[in-house]
């Protein structure tokens, strides 16, 4: 019985683990994509503010 719920418990740690790692690249590529769309567009276009 012990060991069971270990297990499930080790799976579910791995579950959120692997969906961290995604979340994380996910937010980096974000990040560096906001980063160059902000300092490497022309700043003209901003003028409509």
């Amino acid at each position: 019985m012990m060991d069971g719920t270990m297990m499930n418990s080790g799976g579910m740690i791995w579950g959120m683990g692997l969906f961290g790692l995604l979340l994380i690249a996910l937010l980096i590529l974000a990040g560096t994509a906001l980063v160059k769309y902000l300092f490497f567009n022309p700043l003209r276009k901003r003028g409509d503010d």
